[in-house]
């Protein structure tokens, strides 16, 4: 005997197989347990390659005010870093709390910087952003534009450097100051092209990627520039208090900004090896490379590590409170 036709307006049998609603719950935790694991598995590698011992005996021979003042310091850039999104929430109009706003680009660079821009600038912005209720095209416009922030400065403050105090190179090298000098007017040229392109440019949308993405303001794109300029001006300060003022300033500042780009272009996470490498061959012929390290090691702890430690935690915070029925939806802890 055939089975009645179905009713108009109303569906035959439905299969529930795990393909859609089942397996996603599990790969999301799936994930989350894998990201955690890679967080472990970052602080004890980066604890496996610190030489403690010269930990101990750097903390022993730095002087108290010079350790204070460079976690002041780190501190202080920490903090400015976390006011990038908050350009963001101007230039897209989104009302999410300030404190709330500073919360996430802080867990956001912290992780960043210590795993790599995929997962804790891109991927756990738009995680913590999207939970939040902002559309993906507002989470790109407020990432877009704290990115812009911090390499137009880094693009600026190294074309000031290399341009009007070229660092002193190792003999034998192969690009002379000449060279750097050159380097440092082309990519001061590329920032102010950026602040010209803002202030006189009469197209002022263009499409990334199905994203529109509108030109800041003049007056904006000038904050821009100040701000991520003086973000890595403040991380060269702590490196200059560890080294206890023996190399100028300047130097210090221009060898970070090498140490930074070539992080980036080794894919290194927290560019462990890479910034030591780059600091070791630019300025061992000016001061012993004992005490480079210990002071690179030191800036490690103040500025990688213990801030980890504590976005982990105000992550798992985060994620806790998303989870649970009673404060799904809400905004994310203040402070």
């Amino acid at each position: 005997m055939n089975p009645p036709p179905a009713l108009p307006g109303r569906r035959g049998p439905q299969k529930t197989g795990i393909t859609g609603k089942v397996w996603w719950p599990w790969f999301k935790r799936t994930a989350t347990l894998v990201f955690f694991a890679l967080v472990a598995w970052l602080l004890v590698e980066q604890a496996r390659a610190i030489e403690w011992h010269e930990v101990l005996a750097s903390l022993a021979d730095y002087p108290l005010p010079a350790l204070l003042g460079a976690a002041a310091l780190a501190a202080l850039s920490l903090a400015l870093y976390s006011c990038f999104d908050l350009l963001g929430r101007r230039y897209t109009g989104h009302t999410l709390p300030i404190p709330t706003v500073m919360l996430v680009t802080f867990i956001s660079y912290v992780l960043n910087l210590n795993l790599g821009s995929l997962v804790g600038g891109v991927a756990l912005r738009y995680r913590l952003y999207s939970r939040l209720g902002l559309a993906v095209g507002v989470i790109t416009r407020v990432m877009s534009l704290s990115m812009l922030t911090n390499w137009m400065g880094y693009l600026l403050l190294a074309g000031v450097l290399f341009s009007f105090h070229t660092p002193v190179l190792p003999p034998g090298w192969k690009v002379g100051t000449g060279g750097l000098q050159i380097a440092g007017f082309v990519l001061m040229a590329v920032s102010l092209a950026y602040l010209l392109l803002c202030a006189f440019s009469r197209r002022r949308s263009f499409t990334l990627r199905d994203q529109e993405l509108v030109l800041p303001s003049p007056r904006m794109a000038l904050l821009q520039l100040c701000m991520g300029a003086a973000n890595w001006m403040i991380m060269g300060g702590v490196i200059f208090l560890l080294l206890q003022q023996k190399i100028d300033y300047p130097t210090v500042v221009s060898v970070l900004l090498v140490g930074a780009v070539a992080g980036v272009i080794t894919h290194v996470p927290a560019g462990l090896g890479v910034l030591e490498a780059v600091f070791v061959a630019l300025l061992s012929h000016q001061i012993p490379r004992h005490e480079l390290l210990a002071a690179l090691v030191v800036y490690r702890g103040l500025y990688y590590l213990a801030p980890l430690a504590v976005a982990t935690a105000a992550f798992l915070v985060v994620e806790a409170r998303a989870r649970s029925p009673a404060t799904a939806g809400a905004p994310l802890p203040q402070g």
